[in-house]
């Protein structure tokens, strides 16, 4: 300790001071069958317990060196580390930081005891956000059983909910996994299921968990891995073996644990994973041989196959026979009438993915070799998106090394021909995190043809915002033989077998475009986004923005475009006559009379005349 930590003791502290922990317990004390409010506890401003020795604000970067400064050498007290705080000029705003100054902190094995108890006086004794967060942080790393009550009555205060679940996944992933439900996923349809949790009731917990919501948008990756392991899935299997309402269940919770939409964290997060799939995988003639049942057997050999669930830590070839024994399930008779009855359109689009997609994960797996893509169109019943899945040496690259954002669609990767490999080197974005790659950040790799072999080299992946998990690890170069790399990539190119009417057309009217940039540009357009639409995939969607001007080169306020949207309901007819009367049409009418403002400006709108979607 420093003469100059020994200097500058408390002159301010109230008389008879709150801790964070008696405020916790206190706020939570007043029924133990009520949930806490969503987001946790709001705390009131606390009285100062450190002399301000500035009123300025210190940048964030200077604050991350101050806190790593503060934490070296650990203090033997906390009084000390109080004092380091003032000194530097760190108040409670610079809490957020201290995962990092924890993380980077180096623990001889002869400190490591010292160092809990000062984590555990810290959370105990501490009166303001910044020191008990230090304590979490320290207990993420040294915490003991002993230590979880009292991490998770500190994670019910808002500020403190972050440290204590990070503490807690690694001391007690139920409870972390409890906690980050019960004060992140306050829909009102979860209600039940919350309260089953909080009151630890474990009939009622079973029960509403085979009640619990599960459409996409209510359940996504992260959130379905706190329900299995805060129900203890892998438990209720084993004590439930013969529970076919349980076991889909399970085999839903993994699909949507595998989802790359916005976070594929979930699934390589969650221990239990490769014995749930066991679980499922082996006692899939359990399950009765309906529609829903039939994809989500489906969905999991998708996911064994090219998705997340190749990076488990399997047993050498034990994912293997899994994929194996989906695929002997799936050609079991008794399967085959599953999208029999389909009576409504959702049903019906399902029914057809079954028939098309059915061999895809079984077929392609089959394939040996050092690349491999393969193209994904997920469950329509789920409108997860279309995915270009490269492997290397049999691992998926994107979930591998960036988890905010699926891979690109093959319309971005394979129409265009961007895995083609030149001698000129091309930077190619493979990935993109769900929010912009300005947000997030995106996965890109340069390929160019060097000889007899094709290179992958330079993978980028700009680093996210503090906080984000948005890249992973960096792939290291590779090499592969140029005539296997071409043949492979000519293959996926032609490769139509996994679309379905309106997605074929939408990708012949964007070849048309291309070919033909005149159609658009005699009506001041340019063509944007051509797919199908997000909630009615049976509909192609064509988009283009319009600038007065753009087609005689002198474009009128270049910078205010209006983007237009024009939506084409599948007809029946074949897919290349449904875009060859869409191009027809486009020649000859003005698209703006047909399509309508989708993006923009009111104010531009109004310019130019056209209403405002939003407007009537």
């Amino acid at each position: 300790m420093s003469a100059q930590d020994e200097r500058g003791a408390l002159t301010t502290r109230p008389a008879t001071p709150t801790t964070l922990y008696a405020r916790a317990l206190r706020l939570s004390s007043g029924s133990a069958d009520a949930l806490p409010p969503q987001g946790g506890y709001t705390l009131p401003p606390a009285p100062a317990t450190v002399p301000e020795t500035s009123d300025g604000r210190i940048p964030w970067d200077q604050a991350r060196r101050a806190l790593a400064e503060a934490l070296t050498p650990l203090p033997a007290d906390p009084a000390t580390l109080l004092r380091r705080f003032a000194r530097l000029g760190l108040r409670d705003r610079h809490h957020r930081l201290v995962r990092y100054a924890v993380a980077d902190l180096p623990l001889p094995a002869g400190e490591r005891e010292a160092a809990r108890t000062l984590a555990r006086r810290l959370t105990r004794t501490g009166t303001t956000v910044l020191p008990v967060t230090v304590g979490l942080t320290l207990l993420k790393r040294l915490g003991e059983p002993a230590d979880v009550p009292h991490v998770f009555a500190l994670g019910l205060l808002r500020p403190l909910t972050g440290p204590a679940v990070a503490a807690l996944d690694v001391l007690d992933r139920r409870s972390a996994a409890v906690l980050w439900l019960v004060l992140h996923a306050r829909r009102e349809e979860f209600l039940p299921f919350l309260r089953a949790l909080w009151t630890k009731d474990p009939q009622a917990v079973a029960r509403e968990l085979l009640a619990c919501p599960t459409a996409p948008r209510s359940v996504g990756s992260g959130t379905a891995r706190r329900i299995a392991d805060a129900a203890g899935l892998a438990d209720l299997l084993a004590d439930r073996p013969a529970d076919p309402d349980l076991l889909a269940r399970a085999a839903l919770l993994l699909v949507r644990m595998g989802c790359t939409h916005y976070d594929a964290t979930g699934l390589a997060s969650y221990p239990d994973a490769t014995s749930v799939y066991e679980a499922v995988v082996t006692r899939a003639g359990l399950l009765p041989p309906t529609l829903e049942n039939a994809a989500l057997l489906l969905s999991l050999a998708l996911d064994l196959g090219s998705g997340g669930a190749v990076l488990l830590d399997w047993p050498p070839g034990r994912r293997e026979e899994l994929l194996e024994s989906l695929g002997r399930s799936a050609a079991d008779p008794r399967w085959a009438g599953a999208g029999a009855t389909a009576a409504t359109a959702d049903q019906r689009r399902r029914a057809e993915w079954l028939r098309r997609t059915g061999r895809r994960p079984f077929d392609l797996a089959a394939r040996p070799g050092p690349l491999r893509i393969e193209i994904v169109a997920g469950d329509p019943g789920d409108r997860y998106p279309v995915e270009c899945r490269i492997l290397i040496d049999g691992r998926p690259v994107v979930p591998e090394h960036f988890v905010l954002g699926p891979a690109h669609a093959p319309e971005d990767l394979l129409d265009r021909g961007r895995l083609r490999a030149t001698a000129e080197p091309r930077e190619v974005q493979l990935a993109e995190a769900s929010c912009t790659e300005g947000c997030c950040g995106a996965l890109h790799v340069t390929i160019r043809r060097d000889g007899d072999h094709v290179v992958w080299e330079n993978w980028r992946g700009p680093l996210p915002p503090p906080g984000s998990r948005g890249r992973v690890s960096e792939p290291p170069a590779r090499r592969f033989d140029a005539v296997a790399y071409d043949a492979e990539v000519a293959r996926a190119e032609a490769d139509r077998s996994w679309s379905w009417p309106a997605r074929t057309t939408a990708r012949l009217i964007a070849a048309g475009l291309t070919e033909r940039p005149e159609l658009l540009r005699r009506w001041d357009a340019d063509p944007g986004w051509v797919s199908t639409d997000w909630q009615d995939p049976d509909t192609t969607v064509v988009t283009f923005r319009h600038v007065p001007g753009l087609g005689s080169g002198k474009p009128l306020r270049a910078d205010c475009p209006l983007q237009f949207r024009w939506d084409l309901p599948d007809d029946g007819t074949p897919p290349e006559d449904q875009a060859a009367a869409a191009l027809r049409r486009l020649a000859e009418e003005d698209p703006k009379s047909y399509g309508r403002v989708c993006g923009g400006s009111r104010e531009r709108a109004a310019e130019l005349g056209y209403p405002w979607p939003l407007d009537g």
